[in-house]
């Protein structure tokens, strides 16, 4: 999940008047700026998210929690069980490798484990884009790429880098599709999304296509471990710090996971865990119960292809909130005259203001909010004065303010579900919530408005024994320390 987000205030965003002459316009309804206070104060009320909200989010997360684990289909929350029971120690050793297949890019990555002494020796890793053909080809034509990357990635392997005589290389394979899981190393594969297209691979293992295209390169690797990038990040961050019990990706999209016991969960009655305990993949952007929804969020779910599903994602990820805010904002100069008494075009256009815009405006502090005119100017065609670039300005933030409070009202709802079932008290020691995604790292208003609002869910005592820190990339080589906890080789630590 990418969210590539300029948090500076640095004038990436050229006005280029000469060029481009005078943006195209319509006229707006109204003339008068008058009216666009009280529309402020409107937005600012229908998102507004005090207490009562946070805590009534934050117990039906915990609700939906429970009923999802009870019975599949029990809730809004799948509760998809990962198949990862054991989770890295430390004490880890060898040479493992991770591919990372999340969208149009992806990364192959190998890491040297020296155990509790060494950790992490080393590790590289390479990105490389998918040619737009394999994207709309076959699946068989897909793996073989992805099989040739790795088999050229793997040729380079030198250094610090050595594989023990008569082993395979292993690897963990994060795939960031809808996969029905089946074993910690197969899944099928439900659909295709993000753009692709790809015949021959639906209803299929997606493990048994990377294998089988491995073999026909002549790579002799194997996959270890299949997860999701949220799983991935909890195995990475865990690997640092045995307190993490959680991990939220916040970026494009959103998701969160976190550590279970096996016999908190109803629908896996009689299975067997060695340790006891799985990772939960709560699939938490189809979360609905509760959410503040605007008129323009409403609008934007009745445009999208989903209409009435993944609202807790659509009001909460970086997907999504420029788009909101590019509703607002064009509301407020069609009823408002917020830029005058014409609307440019381009303000009417879906998603061409994204959640990276909002943030760089935010970090404007210059006095005459400079960034803020150019971002419109380049983006929208938007002529602005110093008052509607506030305007801009209170608007983003009361989108941005939404969304960080109501993902840490859900993550209260994970702590809360995990209080009330552990037979440990969570709340009364250090308890590790991992985060990464592009929206987390790069917005930083958003990272503030999530702390504060766990804060204040949980108390000044409880809340200071919670650390929700930054686990960068950690879904990659999370990968990588999963296929070494899953070897197929016995561990020599």
């Amino acid at each position: 999940m990418s969210f590539a987000a300029t948090t500076t205030a640095t004038p990436l965003f050229r006005i280029k008047r000469s060029t481009r002459g005078v943006p195209r316009t319509r006229m707006a309804v109204r003339s008068s700026t008058i009216s666009v206070a009280p529309m402020l104060t409107k937005l600012q009320s229908d998102c507004a998210t005090p207490l009562p909200v946070l805590l009534h989010v934050a117990d039906s997360m915990s609700t939906d929690m429970h009923a999802g684990l009870a019975v599949d289909g029990g809730s809004d929350l799948k509760m998809i069980l990962s198949y990862v029971d054991s989770l890295p120690t430390g004490n880890e050793k060898g040479l493992f490798y991770a591919l990372d297949l999340g969208g149009t890019n992806f990364r192959v990555l190998r890491v040297q484990l020296g155990g509790k002494e060494e950790r992490v020796i080393a590790t590289e890793f390479e990105q490389v884009t998918i040619p737009e053909k394999l994207m709309f080809g076959t699946s068989e034509e897909l793996f073989d790429f992805i099989a040739s990357v790795l088999a050229n990635f793997a040729q380079q392997e030198g250094g610090k880098f050595h594989l023990p005589p008569g082993r395979k290389r292993e690897i963990g394979f994060t795939f960031s599709f809808p996969v029905k899981q089946t074993s910690i190393d197969s899944g099928i594969l439900m659909k295709w999304t993000k753009g692709f297209a790809v015949s021959g691979t639906a209803g299929k293992d997606v493990v048994a296509c990377l294998n089988e295209a491995m073999d026909r390169k002549g790579l002799d690797m194997r996959v270890s471990a299949l997860v999701n990038d949220a799983v991935g990040t909890l195995a990475g961050a865990r690997y640092w710090d045995d307190d993490v019990v959680v991990a939220v990706i916040l970026g494009t999209g959103t998701n969160a996971c976190y550590v279970e016991r096996m016999d908190a969960i109803p629908k896996m009655q009689g299975k067997f865990s060695p340790s006891g305990r799985t990772i939960v993949n709560l699939e938490w952007g189809a979360f609905s119960k509760g959410l503040p929804l605007t008129v323009f969020d409403r609008d934007m779910d009745a445009a999208s292809i989903n209409p009435g599903e993944q609202i807790f994602e659509k009001t909460i990820s970086g997907m999504y909130l420029g788009e909101i805010a590019r509703r607002a904002l064009l509301n407020m100069a069609e009823e408002g005259a917020l830029f005058g008494e014409s609307v440019p075009e381009k303000l009417s256009m879906p998603f061409i203001l994204v959640t990276p815009h909002l943030s760089a405006m935010q970090q404007d502090n210059a006095d005459d909010l400079q960034t803020v005119g150019s971002i419109l100017y380049d983006v929208v065609g938007v002529e602005s004065n110093l008052n509607s670039r506030k305007i801009v300005i209170e608007v983003c933030d009361t989108i941005v303010k939404r969304a960080g409070r109501l993902a840490g009202a859900g993550i209260v709802g994970i702590l809360q579900k995990l209080g009330k079932d552990s037979k440990s008290a969570i709340f009364g020691k250090r308890t590790v919530v991992a985060m990464d995604g592009g929206l987390y790292e790069r917005y930083p208003q958003c990272r503030r408005y999530i702390k504060e609002a766990v804060a204040e869910l949980l108390g000044p005592e409880t809340s200071q024994n919670i650390v929700i820190e930054h686990s960068k990339d950690g879904s990659g080589i999370g990968a990588a320390l999963l296929a070494a906890t899953n070897s197929q080789y016995d561990h020599d630590y």
